[in-house]
């Protein structure tokens, strides 16, 4: 069910869609959908006067219904001259007698793109002694969240990335730690400020996580879908290159990257995510720049190509370009960064099983199928709506259909079809919902 909703006395008619999806928080408990929780959709004014536009009421997943929302016109996201607000921003509210209540600033809601706004709610009862065991905020939080989303990098007044070597020197003799292989890390630790603000809390994130937050701080959801892919994965090689080569903790930091724009990529804890870009996410998240018979992932810099111009690096704009003209994401990468090679990292730590390699559909057999059957009925201890099924080791229709439940719930494409985004978005909630996350 979907609902419109329209600021007053405002004409267009460019639509985009939002959901809130509620849980509690994977890195305190098990994840559970949080049913029942009053949510409130706002809209403020310039004169900071809040416009409700919607209440609802979430589901026994967590989620609410979708909301159309009145946006810019979707022409304002693809014109890299246009100045004006790509998308509209709103303002959520949760609440509930239960849950700590919760204020999201700064939604955004980009035309024809689905916006999903998730948010981990503390229970009322117990939040003074699991604030003392929190490890993945290092201040202290009020009695109400109050999270502040920034606006886009591509529409925003942000520090210009500060050039660096692409490839950093690996000499043993000068302390410089790396590690021994490229791996996919469970979590990364995010600092939220430049390197030299030692004041600035630190988010312990888990990596498809902190990947989706970036890709959709950094580039607008409604542009190709290989353009989307293509700074994906520069995104996912920057971020290895940071992991692999131990670049801010060899410094003395106890981070892994920043938010700042000047050294690495913008971040906003808590920010909302799209549905062009979390799939693609899961399906590329593990592939990265490389220069051939080199081990160590390209630092892969960019910037946007019409505020600033970086010779040698991927322009986002020009990226677009390319991908309206009909280039692959590996086509637009070699068109900006020259020689390379794109590679697979060869683990990944945290997820129970590796991808098989092919999609699995009705038909497929074998132990792979037996772990898929095994986590879908684990979730659906949380999130009953998909209906367990007989672990023979066969994908039949029953196991389709509770695949098909499980992509409606987490906003993937509903074919029945697992392959590698599904697999892994699957891997990822039956981590989240079978055991505590074992931070260090």
């Amino acid at each position: 069910m979907s609902f419109s909703f329209y600021p007053p006395n405002n004409t267009r008619q460019t639509l985009g869609r939002l959901i809130v999806q509620l849980s509690t928080d994977p890195q305190v408990g098990a994840l559970a959908p949080i049913s029942n929780v009053q949510i409130s959709i706002k809209q403020t004014s310039s004169n900071g006067d809040a416009t409700t536009l919607a209440e609802l009421i979430t589901n026994e997943v967590g989620q609410t219904s979708s909301v159309e929302l009145e946006v810019p016109p979707l022409d304002y996201s693809l014109d890299p001259n246009n100045t004006q607000m790509p998308y509209s921003t709103y303002r959520i509210e949760t609440s509930s007698s239960n849950y700590i209540d919760t204020l999201v600033r700064g939604v955004q809601v980009f035309a024809d793109t689905l916006s999903i706004q998730p948010i981990y709610l503390q229970p009322t009862s117990r939040f003074q002694r699991q604030i003392s065991t929190l490890s993945y905020n290092t201040y202290s939080r009020d009695l109400s969240e109050n999270i502040i989303i920034g606006p886009a990098t591509l529409y925003g007044n942000y520090p210009k990335k500060i050039p660096e070597a692409e490839i950093k020197p690996i000499i043993p003799s000068s302390g410089f730690i790396t590690l021994s292989s490229v791996v996919v890390p469970e979590y990364i630790i995010v600092h939220a400020g430049s390197p030299n603000d030692n004041t600035a809390p630190n988010y312990t994130v888990p990596f498809l996580d902190y990947i989706s937050n970036v890709a959709s701080s950094e580039i607008y959801p409604t542009w190709p879908k290989e353009t989307i892919r293509a700074n994906i994965i520069a995104i996912v090689s920057f971020t290895l290159n940071r992991v692999f080569t131990e670049w801010y903790r060899n410094q003395g930091k106890s981070y892994t990257i920043t938010n700042s724009t000047a050294y690495d990529h913008a971040f906003f804890y808590g920010r909302n995510l799209f549905d062009t870009i979390v799939p693609e996410v899961n399906d590329v998240f593990d592939i990265f720049v490389k220069r051939p018979a080199l081990l160590q992932p390209l630092l892969t810099q960019y910037c946007d190509g019409v505020k600033s111009s970086c010779p040698n690096w991927m322009t986002q704009w020009g990226s677009k370009d390319l991908g309206d003209a009909g280039f692959s994401a590996e086509q637009i990468l070699r068109n900006f960064y020259g020689n390379i090679e794109l590679s697979n990292a060869p683990a990944v730590e945290g997820n129970p099983e590796s991808y098989p390699g092919s999609p699995l559909q009705v038909g497929s057999s074998g132990a792979a199928v037996r772990q898929l059957q095994t986590q879908l009925n684990r979730i659906s201890q949380n999130y009953p709506l998909i209906p367990k099924v007989a672990v023979t080791g066969n994908f039949d229709s029953a196991t389709a259909d509770a695949v098909r439940t499980f992509q409606q719930i987490f906003h993937l494409t509903q074919d029945g079809i697992v392959g590698k985004n599904t697999w892994y978005e699957i891997s990822r909630i039956y981590v989240a919902v079978s055991k505590l996350a074992e931070l260090g």
